[in-house]
């Protein structure tokens, strides 16, 4: 395992200021490695509920918790919904001495009990796969091969780390399985897995397009809602990013539509069926899968305030929409080792009023393309 400095420096500001803090992200992207920095697995302060020894511990959680010191794990806590009121509880007493980290995939089930018995009360960090920051040391020079393994892999840390290709991709196939036969079934998906492979299939070529629900329900025999509703459940597992359009007052027509991107690339290129980099090098929807794997790079190293897309019906787009503090930061992606300035990039500022357009691409050199317009290769984004 890769040490991921910033992630846990994330995890100890959070519990330096709260009571809880909620770590979410999907199964082995690492979450109870990181937790295992905090307190050992062996530990009595560790609760992992997919672990019978330790679920039995849980079996009169007053008791349990109520005198519980330091630091409290409990792993996979989306399980004992019931743990949420009483956590609640000894949060809210000054005289209840512990602390508490709690560690589950991020499912609707665990988000709405968080939100609903611990608001106010814990932090949230999220927990995602390996990035550039990660896998590329601060003391080493830009490695293209290690970003084009990274991009091919994806960075759940198993898929990365496997010895070959061929390891990674089955893997992630094992992955995908689990995902749909273990994880989703819990939200009361009424699909079989079969089918919601076929759905999460479909979703490679909506990758980095905007959504339209209409051909995915007709040809899986559903209505539209329940097709959105499946979306939902990627999303928020963590499978898929739904980026939201923003909307300016400009007199112009202009999109409404989410964007899908998948989160990992890992993922979408086994459910792609690319194995190699030499098949993802020449494949037709090569362009759109380094432009989702930019944009999330991008989205976890600037970690702005909020993002968006944009777009008009008269073809006018920006890729990302970033809002830190009151400046208006513009994103395109464009997998060339020259980009060039696009008539589209031009309205984009002038409506938009961006303080800055950056061009991210994949090649080495930085370069100021026009006013206000600037090509940034995806290295210059490491801090």
């Amino acid at each position: 395992m890769l040490p991921r400095p910033a992630l846990e420096a994330a995890v100890r500001r959070a519990l330096a200021r709260s009571r809880g803090v909620v770590l979410v992200g999907p199964r082995q992207a690492g979450k109870s490695t990181l937790a295992q920095a905090f307190v050992r697995r062996d530990s009595p302060q560790y609760f992992d509920l997919e672990y019978p020894p330790h679920e039995r511990r849980l079996a009169e959680p007053a008791l349990a918790l109520e005198q519980a010191r330091g630091l409290v794990v409990i792993d996979e806590v989306q399980r004992r919904p019931d743990l949420f009121p009483l956590l609640r509880v000894l949060m809210d007493r000054s005289d209840a001495p512990g602390q508490y980290l709690l560690l589950g995939s991020a499912s609707p089930h665990l988000a709405r009990q968080a939100g609903e018995s611990l608001l106010g009360r814990v932090e949230v960090v999220e927990a995602a796969g390996f990035d550039l920051r990660e896998v590329l040391p601060r003391t080493a020079p830009w490695h293209d091969e290690t970003a084009s393994r990274l991009w091919l892999r994806g960075g759940f840390p198993r898929s990365w780390l496997a010895a070959t290709d061929d390891d990674s991709f089955a893997w992630r196939q094992q992955a995908i399985a689990q995902h749909l036969q273990t994880d989703l079934p819990q939200f009361g998906l009424n699909i079989s897995a079969p089918g919601m492979l076929r759905f999460w299939t479909m979703l490679t070529h909506y990758h980095g397009q905007t959504w339209s629900a209409a051909d995915p329900a007709r040809s899986l025999g559903v209505s539209e809602p329940t097709i959105r509703r499946y979306l939902d459940i990627l999303t928020q597992t963590m499978m898929l990013r739904q980026l939201q359009p923003w909307h300016e007052n400009l007199g112009k027509r202009q999109v409404k539509a989410p964007k899908l991107y998948f989160r990992d690339t890992g993922l979408l290129h086994a459910l792609m069926d690319v194995r190699t980099m030499a098949q993802l090098a020449t494949h037709p929807r090569a362009g759109a899968s380094w432009e989702g794997f930019a944009l999330e790079q991008v989205l976890r190293l600037a970690r702005p305030q909020q993002a968006y897309f944009w777009a008009t019906h008269q073809g006018a787009e920006l890729d990302l929409l970033m809002f830190q503090g009151s400046r208006r930061i513009g994103v395109e992606f464009k997998r060339a080792d020259a980009p060039a300035v696009t008539p589209s990039m031009r309205i984009a500022i002038d409506d938009l009023k961006l303080d800055a357009l950056y061009v991210v691409h994949p090649g080495q050199h930085r370069f100021k393309m026009a006013e206000g317009i600037e090509a940034v290769p995806l290295w210059a984004m490491l801090p």
